[in-house]
C-alpha cells in the first residue's frame, strides 16, 4: 500500500445539535472544535441535526416541521 495517501482514522465525538446527545465512535472526519468527554480525554467534535435520540422513527415522536414558508415561496414563485 502506498503511504500518506489514507486519511486519519480516529476517535471522534458525534453531538446532536436538537438533543444534545453524544457518542464517541472512530471515523475520518475532520473538525476544528474539540471537545472534553466524562473521561476527561478531549476530541475533536462533528455536529449533527439528526441522531437515534432526535429522530421521530427511533423515538416514536412526530415532530411537526414547519413548511408554511416553503409552500408560500413556491406558490409565489409559480404563480400565474
Amino acid at each position: 500500500m502506498k503511504k500518506d495517501i489514507h486519511p486519519e482514522y480516529r476517535e471522534v465525538v458525534f453531538q446532536d445539535t436538537s438533543s444534545d446527545f453524544k457518542f464517541i465512535t472512530r471515523s475520518t472526519m475532520n473538525s476544528n472544535e474539540t471537545i472534553t468527554m466524562e473521561d476527561g480525554k478531549t476530541y475533536p467534535v462533528v455536529k449533527v441535526e439528526v441522531s437515534s435520540a432526535s429522530h421521530p422513527f427511533y423515538t416514536g415522536k412526530n415532530l411537526f416541521v414547519d413548511t408554511a414558508g416553503r409552500i408560500d415561496k413556491f406558490k409565489q414563485r409559480y404563480k400565474k
